[in-house]
């Protein structure tokens, strides 16, 4: 079908112009293949109209359909379902859409349906569907819960997914996969599905994940699924904030804030900007310092984060659209979406972690189509410069992360049955089909479909004595359905895929509070095993009742905590840059008028003291040094892969060792390498060195290595929650998560005993290998290793390498002033 000339593509075109402004060939590219009928997926930067390519193609389609009497037909039923994972986007996207129709003098009308959605506006809707509807996931599955569903999406011509790079690889992106499979079986097939995305590495895999579905309903594949690629450069300037003085031993977190009186001329020069922090912590602090360095400041700079008030988020985001603020303090909390327009500059507090994530906060400055966008690199402390120039030169090559999609969610799958099950119920032949047509089930197995029948029916092979379990009953005709009231209701309440993270006290066994610890790090605890906590070092005991129970411990040596917040590991592609920036800096202290970053440059010295003292590694190699200080032996290694590849790599190492020779171990890690300590010498030398980072038996070893069946239990509850197997609560008396945590365990201890190949035991283990410990990526990093250079070194006093390392091993033991004057006390002996 050719566009042109049409009238709704000629419409279109004389609303642009009459506004000065005329269609992108992306957009008019997106057009055509909407209007042939298409599913595709559209790739734009940020600020350039990714919007307008699906909505002004769905105006398209209508008025093509009614030329005569598109702007007086009213009441014509869901034209266009926009799926965002945000609420705060929703408002912004609904006001550009409603300017649109009113100027081209339309009677559609746009609803939002979210948690915020008032109870009266969601009635109207439920009476009179309007033309537009932008909802959310876990509200489209509350709509697929409603009685009638399926006469809600009749009408419906085009289902558009904003963001789909942010749900893909989530959860929540399964929900999607979900809710689509279910409106296109109605539709039976009849209905263009479109996605929208940012730039990742895998957009033909993210496209296939997204229109699966599709797939059973036509004859072939040819010509059918597009990818509409933006062509648009987007200007990106990116610029360091350089410290006077390169700290020679460079120690995390305590260089951002010192470099704050570098930001004031920033946000002096700029209508708005836009400072992201990564923790929630930081931004506090960041908020508080830039208000004492500079008072006037007062009334013109906001804090935004996902534990702030939303009333006073949704006043800091109307503010920031409307150019009343002259700074924000965020974390990703407004890395999505939002048109801030106002904004000119981003400051990067800190590494950001992944290319992606860097372009997406580098684009909310310059939102506009044409505009440069400005961001600022701060660093937190010297060595963060390098991954400044490993970004810097990921972006020019356009290396960018991709975003793998999960399989196999049956947590997810137990809670959408239930969905289906209020509602008009389901009959499982069918379903089994449409289920399979999707990415993330395409490979469930028959067994495993009625495993999950006889779960939801039944209780399955552990839960069959408790009629709890005993949901979705088989009606006479084979339909399964729920019909307890008080089941649908508990079930509506709690439609979700996100589950907060938890906390657990920390006590003596003798009584006595301490503290408040993330659940995720005490479930790698062995008892026995030393952490410290407040400036105490304690040894571990047990869990009891959802509390850890501690005794003082006189060890020198114990677990730093890793809390959540610090949680974001370097991305696989920008630790492969930073080893090539190592080696181009490597190659510079042999070739100095060699021209290279300016980064690279200011770093220098560093470097310089690193080669002196022990080793500059090239991008093949691998460097371990040897040191022994009055705290015990150290062995420090440097693969450059992340803190979570590093932390499962710690626990390997030293479960290897221990085979060989009897020897405990602390482990402390950054994202550029981690350290075992021992009160003994460690056993590691060229005789031994590539076996013990062998591939070999990988998985044993890893369960060997950790908690395993602990961790596995902590992953549980989040799958429990999710698959409705522990009730929250109702709104207003949410349930403790000590009771949450306890109900999750005796769930996972009756399936371990009495079902041990229960499917979402299985799915916990899983998820442990491959989010926590990133299994993958380790193995992948043991191959580089065996096909490169191991560099052993001995140096005679701790390098720069080092240093942030042994820092980070004493932070809990002090607080902050203390730890400060500590590290200048080293770093001056040192000099």
């Amino acid at each position: 079908m050719t566009l042109q000339g049409t009238p709704g593509y000629n419409t279109i075109l004389t609303w642009l112009s009459a506004g000065g402004r005329q269609p992108f060939a992306f957009q008019e590219e997106a057009w055509a293949h909407i209007a042939a009928g298409r599913s595709g997926l559209v790739n734009a930067p940020t600020g350039c109209g990714k919007t307008f390519s699906v909505f002004l193609g769905s105006l398209i389609n209508f008025i093509n359909q009614h030329p005569d009497d598109y702007r007086i037909r009213t009441n014509n039923g869901l034209q266009l379902l926009w799926i965002s994972p945000l609420r705060a986007l929703a408002k912004d996207i609904g006001r550009a859409m409603e300017e649109v129709i009113a100027e081209l003098g339309m009677r559609w009308r746009v609803g939002i349906r979210n948690g915020d959605t008032d109870l009266s506006e969601r009635q109207k809707q439920k009476r009179k569907m309007p033309e537009v509807l932008i909802i959310t996931p876990e509200s489209l599955h509350l709509l697929l819960a409603q009685k009638g569903y399926q006469e809600v999406f009749k009408p419906l011509k085009i289902i558009a997914v904003d963001e789909w790079h942010e749900l893909l690889g989530s959860k929540r992106g399964v929900q999607v996969e979900l809710a689509i499979s279910r409106i296109v079986g109605v539709k039976e097939g009849n209905c263009t599905v479109v996605g929208i995305s940012a730039t990742i590495g895998n957009l033909e895999q993210a496209r296939d994940v997204l229109l699966a579905s599709l797939q059973r309903y036509r004859q072939q594949r040819v010509d059918w699924d597009f990818i509409v690629r933006a062509n648009i450069h987007k200007n990106i300037h990116v610029e360091s904030i350089f410290p006077d003085e390169i700290e020679k031993y460079p120690w995390a977190g305590h260089l951002g804030l010192k470099l704050i009186l570098k930001v004031l001329p920033i946000l002096e020069h700029s209508r708005t900007t836009l400072i992201f922090i990564n923790t929630r912590g930081m931004s506090e602090r960041w908020y508080q310092s830039l208000l004492d360095v500079s008072p006037d400041l007062a009334g013109a700079i906001a804090l935004h984060h996902g534990s702030v008030d939303m009333a006073l988020r949704n006043w800091v985001e109307e503010a920031l659209h409307e150019g009343k603020l002259k700074a924000v303090v965020t974390t990703a909390s407004l890395d999505l979406g939002v048109d801030f327009r106002p904004v000119e500059m981003v400051i990067q507090v800190g590494s950001p972690k992944g290319v992606a994530r860097f372009l997406q906060r580098a684009g909310r400055s310059g939102h506009q189509p044409g505009e440069v966008s400005k961001i600022f690199f701060l660093p937190t402390h010297s060595l963060e410069l390098m991954e400044a120039a490993a970004l810097k030169s990921a972006m020019k090559i356009g290396l960018i992360e991709s975003r793998e999609p999960m399989m196999l969610c049956f947590d997810v799958l137990i809670q959408y049955l239930s969905t289906l099950a209020i509602s008009e119920g389901f009959l499982p032949d069918e379903l089994f089909t449409e289920l399979k047509s999707t990415y993330c089930y395409a490979d469930m197995t028959e067994d495993e479909w009625n495993e999950i029948l006889h779960f939801i029916t039944a209780g399955g092979a552990a839960l069959h004595q408790y009629d709890e379990f005993k949901k979705v009953e088989v009606m006479p005709d084979g339909l399964f359905k729920i019909n307890s009231r008080r089941i649908a209701m508990r079930h509506r309440l709690h439609i979700g895929t996100i589950v907060s993270d938890a906390m657990l006290k920390v006590r003596f066994v003798t009584g006595g509070y301490i503290g408040v610890i993330e659940e995720y790090f005490i479930s790698r605890l062995s008892p026995g095993d030393v952490f410290t906590l407040a400036g105490r070092n304690l040894e571990f005991v047990m869990i009891k009742d959802m509390t850890a129970l501690v005794r003082k411990s006189n060890a020198k040596k114990a677990i730093v905590p890793s809390w959540n917040g610090g949680r974001m590991p370097l991305s696989a592609n920008l630790g492969m840059m930073l080893r090539k920036k190592l080696d181009e800096a490597a190659e510079m202290l042999l070739s100095p008028d060699k021209p290279t970053d300016i980064e690279l440059k200011i770093l220098q010295p560093l470097f310089e003291l690193q080669s002196r003292l022990s080793y500059m590694p090239r991008e093949n190699e691998l460097l371990i040094e040897q040191i022994e200080t009055r705290d015990g032996f150290h062995l420090f290694v440097y693969p450059f892969e992340g803190r979570l590849v590093h932390e499962a790599m710690a626990a390997l190492l030293a479960y290897r060792i221990s085979r060989v020779t009897p020897i405990s171990f602390s482990f402390a890690m950054n994202d550029y390498g981690f350290e075992l300590l021992s009160d003994q010498p460690i056993p590691i030398d060229d005789t031994n060195v590539y076996e013990l980072f062998s591939p070999n038996d990988l998985t044993a070893d890893i369960q060997r290595s950790v908690n395993s069946a602990e961790m596995a239990r902590r992953k549980f509850r989040d799958i429990a929650v999710i698959g409705g197997l522990i009730f929250q609560g109702y709104p207003g008396e949410h349930k403790k998560t000590r009771h949450l945590q306890s109900s999750a365990s005796l769930l996972f201890n009756v399936f371990t005993e009495y079902d041990p190949d229960n499917l979402l035991i299985r799915q916990a283990y899983n998820e442990v290998m491959d989010q926590q410990m990133e299994e993958v990526r380790l193995r992948n990093m043991l191959e580089r290793i065996q096909q490169g250079k191991v560099v052993l070194r001995w140096p005679r006093q701790l390098t720069p390498f080092c240093f942030p390392l042994k820092v980070d091993s004493m932070r809990e033991d002090l607080s902050s002033e203390k730890l400060e004057d500590r590290v200048k006390k080293m770093q001056a002996q040192l000099r």
